[in-house]
Parts: C-alpha cells; structure tokens; sequence
C-alpha cells in the first residue's frame, strides 16, 4: 500500500492542530504541515516541539505560496528550523534569491504548477528551475498537471522526465479557479493512466478540502486513482 496521508490545510483550513486532531483516527501515515500563508510559517515552527508527530512514517512542510521579496530572507532563515528529514515544498514561481535558497539542497521539493502560473507548468519550465537548483528533489502535483493538460500527456513527461527526483505526490481535483476539490470519476480515470510511472514508496499528500466525514472516502477514492500493482481495492481504518 503507498504511503498516504493529508496536508492539514485541507482538512483544518489554516488550523494545523485541528488537522491532527481530525486525522488522529483515520488510516494515515503521512502528513504534509501546511504554512500556505506567510503569516502562519512562525507559528508553526515555534509549535513543532509540542506537536506529536511518531505515528507519520513520512512528515514534510509547505512553505508559504506567496510571499513578498523584502519578505523572502526571512522565510529562508526561519526554515533553517524544520527538521533536515523533512522535505519543504516550494513554489518556483516564489523563487527569487537562488542563491540563498541553494543551500538547502535537497531538501527543496519544487512542486509543478498550475494553469494560472507563469511557470513550473510544464517540462520544459521545471527544468528551467532545477538547472537553478539543481540539487532540489520534485513535489508532483498531478491535480495541477491534468489541469494544465487534460490529457495527461504533460504529466507523462514530467513523470518519465522526473521520476528520480520526485519526493511526494499531491493529489486533489484542481477546479477551474485552481482550488482543490475531492478527486471526480473522471480524474480518477485520468490520475490511474500515469499511476505506473509513480514509484509505490513516493508518499501520497491529499489535497482535496473534505469535512472530517469525507476524510476516509476520499482516501479510498485516491488508492483507487494512484494503485499499486496489483492494484490497492480499499482501504479500512487502522
């Protein structure tokens, strides 16, 4: 079974105790700390210490998706914080002092973008970025590329063109506004096309904003859409 869980975002709209309160009895070994907004990053560090994180095998953190530039050295030296294990997910489009961000190596992930971007949307555009960072490893969002590309062809070649640097996978129906929705029939059908590409021990971080009852249907529906081979039918609560 892939390694599965949420990004508290998603279940706690900027609320990440409550996240993991909701997600305490659900079947989840990962989790994604959500500090989408600048003002939530410091908060979040300063609460690491108190939060009980043993039972995720698997923990990363989001940086902020907007920040300003006078802002930027701060947010880089406030992330010397998170924990070296722990990936920190970053928008390309956020990036302007390269050279501070460098020293963070691999531990970047840079996620793939969506359509409203000016880049990290397609190959070519992410290898513009890694030529940059070269060390960074890849967060794919695969609602973000079957936006960009319905036809999953995009998401192809970033998978086939990536596949080694790709450290966790975001999942989510990506709308027409670019927020994240519970995954549909359709992306289902869509996500499972390139399902194969995406090596089973790449963690899985959902996306989709669901209600505490929603939370175990939609990680069933995302083990339909993302399955192993052979193919994960259901997944029941611990």
């Amino acid at each position: 079974m892939r390694p599965i869980g949420f990004s508290t975002g998603a279940v706690a709209y900027s609320d990440f105790r409550r996240a993991l309160v909701l997600l305490a009895a659900e079947p989840v070994n990962c989790i994604e700390l959500s500090a989408l907004r600048f003002h939530e990053v410091v908060p979040l560090l300063d609460a690491l210490d108190t939060l009980d994180l043993r039972r995720y095998q698997y923990v990363s953190l989001h940086a902020p998706s907007t920040f300003d530039s006078d802002q930027e050295l701060f947010l880089i030296e406030q992330l010397q914080r998170v924990p070296r294990g722990w990936p920190i997910v970053l928008h390309p489009d956020t990036i302007r002092n390269l050279e501070a961000w460098r020293r963070y190596g691999s531990q970047l992930a840079i996620e793939n973008m969506d359509r409203r971007k000016p880049s990290g949307r397609t190959v070519q555009e992410l290898e513009r970025a890694f030529e940059e960072l070269p060390d960074a490893t890849m967060c794919f969002d695969i609602g973000h590329a079957r936006q960009c590309d319905p036809s999953m062809t995009e998401a192809y070649k970033i998978l086939k063109t990536f596949q080694h640097k790709i450290r966790q996978i975001h999942v989510s129906e990506v709308n027409t506004a670019s927020q994240h929705d519970p995954i549909s029939f359709a992306a289902r059908i869509a996500f499972r096309e390139v399902a194969s590409l995406i090596p089973s021990r790449v963690p899985v971080i959902i996306e989709s904003r669901v209600t505490q009852p929603e939370i175990n249907r939609e990680i069933c529906s995302v083990a339909e859409a993302l399955p192993e081979y052979p193919p994960v039918r259901e997944m029941t609560k611990a």
